[in-house]
């Protein structure tokens, strides 16, 4: 089950429990209950996790492809250039070409960079937003357990009587 679908359903289980007698916003859970989904959540989170590490790793294998790449580009920008270069009767208009494809090899060198850069950031954003939604459910629920916990060490004294309504 997805980390996301656990948290809801911890939230499901505090939202459907039954409240606290004479409180509006205190509840009584099943500990055991709530307890295995905690830990069924602590098992999944492991994976989103290594989701995460290999979303990076593929990261940079893009990223030094893309640099092996723009080098290659360059290099054959270059000996292109030299090639040209030293023919003499066309020296000038092979160092203008020389020039352009160098020109062009770094503009495709940082428009790939730029390539990688946007779909890695954009993969990450999409994992920063998962994970924030994640302890954001997360905290929630432990402010609920934590206030649950709370209710459930109450003990009045032994005088007092409940309210004559």
């Amino acid at each position: 089950m997805d980390p996301l679908d656990r948290i809801d359903e911890i939230i499901g289980i505090v939202e459907t429990a039954r409240s606290v007698p004479m409180s509006r916003n205190n509840a009584m859970v099943d500990r055991a209950e709530m307890i295995g989904a905690l830990e069924e959540l602590r098992v999944e989170l492991p994976v989103e996790l290594r989701r995460a590490a290999a979303l990076l790793e593929e990261r940079d294998k893009i990223m030094d492809a893309g640099k092996r790449e723009a080098d290659r580009i360059i290099s054959e920008g270059e000996a292109e250039h030299a090639r040209l270069v030293s023919v003499n009767e066309i020296t000038v208009s092979a160092e203008h070409e020389g020039a352009r494809i160098i020109a062009e090899a770094r503009a495709e060198a940082q428009r790939l960079r730029e390539e990688v850069d946007d779909y890695v950031d954009t993969a990450l954003a999409n994992f920063e937003q998962f994970l924030t939604r994640a302890l954001a459910s997360i905290e929630r629920g432990r402010d609920k357990m934590h206030a649950l916990r709370e209710i459930g060490t109450f003990v009045g004294e032994e005088n007092e009587r409940p309210l004559p309504f």
